[in-house]
């Protein structure tokens, strides 16, 4: 019983971001449709339309792609930013023996691919391009072991979901220290400053929805006008979301009989509706309910569904529209290394540490994960869409054939890497059915 009351969420969670994966697909393929119909130039158009507004001292107008990628993936990152703190705090990485084994899977999946790509590029035009296959898409990756349904235990799906987050870590610090303008100093402080206010409030038990949109809507602005990617301002300040209630369950449950006892008590008989006492009872349970939830595992949970099915699929429909035809000029070296680090850099660095550290038992990995196993999810691990595509556009955002050329090079690496994941983890399925 108790187990199963641990597993539920995540089993939501993965059915959340498995759902989300095929939107991601359908958006993918709808924005690649669209690109390359005859109504292309429509699509090109609408995400440069221009929205904003603008003063003599102060300006804020932007193409609508932009206000996705640097807006709408603000949202994304602070939903990475939650998650990251719930883990460290009391979830699959608070502590050294929980993170081991992740850990030291994010390490190889993101540094034998930056490494490949260092050494297969050629170009120095195209040198930055080193942190677009470093980075895993969860909702693609968990999206396609739930295809496998009970073929695949549990924990492997609490690994990839592990190795992601700590990957998604190192992805959020190679933009902010290598992904970002030149640097407005002055902004930046002011912007520290007023997250700094918001941390304090945070560790003195003290927390407002209204000031932490109102600040943060600042902060991201100051980022924004530092030359700090904004996103990063979503990651900083879920950290200042608490994550303990304000009152504990004992008392929660005192005041919660005592509620309910007086709403039965003041209750009118037979009339359709509240007598005014019970609407204060009603409001004093409302208040309490605020109270014992943690506004981070609410905040997570408000935001969980929006990113999943909105956020995500939005980003994916502006920016996987690539133009494929004769007349435009790609960059196949480019192409193809970002393959070749996708498919390979991450199934060799993942497997190749992961079963390297089991052999020299550093780290402990369940027993029903066997070799193939893991094989299989380092393949998987290869799908990389939507941070990859967020840094390939970070890299060469004044290239656009390199734009182009990475997300051709990230949407077949990704399909490769899928369909042998998929191959691999299937007919390890299947051989475990036979006696």
């Amino acid at each position: 019983m108790i187990k199963n009351k641990i597993l539920s969420p995540f089993q939501k969670f993965v059915k959340i971001e498995s759902f989300s994966g095929i939107l991601l697909l359908v958006a993918t393929v709808a924005a690649l449709v669209w690109a390359n119909s005859p109504f292309g130039e429509s699509y090109q158009s609408l995400w440069q339309y221009k929205i904003g507004f603008s003063t003599k001292s102060f300006e804020l107008n932007k193409p609508l792609i932009l206000w996705i990628n640097d807006g709408l993936m603000a949202i994304f990152f602070f939903l990475i930013g939650l998650e990251i703190k719930r883990e460290f705090m009391i979830g699959e990485l608070n502590s050294i023996k929980k993170i081991s084994f992740p850990i030291l899977g994010a390490v190889g999946g993101m540094c034998v691919p930056v490494l490949f790509f260092v050494v297969l590029n050629q170009t120095p035009e195209t040198a930055k391009g080193w942190g677009v296959p470093m980075a895993t898409d969860i909702a693609f990756s968990l999206a396609i072991l739930k295809l496998l349904g009970n073929r695949v235990p549990l924990s492997l799906k609490l690994f990839l979901t592990a190795f992601a987050i700590v990957d998604d870590i190192g992805a959020v610090l190679v933009i902010a220290i290598f992904y970002s303008g030149s640097i407005n100093i002055t902004l930046l402080l002011v912007a520290l400053i007023l997250l700094g206010v918001l941390y304090a409030l945070s560790f003195k038990g003290y927390y407002s929805k209204i000031l932490n949109i109102i600040l943060g809507i600042i902060i991201w602005v100051l980022f924004l006008k530092s030359g700090i990617h904004p996103t990063l301002a979503g990651i900083l300040l879920a950290f200042s979301v608490p994550v303990r209630q304000k009152i504990k369950t004992v008392a929660f449950m005192g005041n919660l009989a005592n509620i309910t006892k007086n709403i039965k008590q003041s209750a009118v008989s037979e009339r359709p509706i509240l007598s005014k006492e019970q609407i204060e009872h009603i409001d004093d349970l409302e208040n309490w309910i605020s109270q014992f939830q943690s506004p981070l595992q609410h905040l997570e949970h408000k935001l969980h569904d929006w990113v999943a099915y909105l956020i995500i699929p939005i980003f994916a429909l502006a920016n996987a529209g690539v133009l494929i035809n004769n007349d435009i000029d790609l960059d196949t070296a480019l192409i193809r290394n970002i393959i070749i680090c996708l498919v390979l850099g991450n199934s060799i660095g993942i497997s190749f540490i992961i079963l390297l550290a089991k052999k020299l038992r550093l780290i402990k990995v369940p027993t029903e994960i066997s070799n193939r196993h893991i094989i299989g999810v380092s393949f998987l691990a290869g799908v990389g869409f939507t941070m990859a595509i967020f840094i390939a556009r970070l890299a060469f955002k004044n290239d656009p054939i390199y734009i182009d050329s990475a997300k051709i090079g990230i949407l077949i690496g990704s399909l490769i890497s899928a369909v042998i994941g998929f191959t691999i983890l299937r007919w390890k399925a299947k051989n475990e059915k036979k006696p």
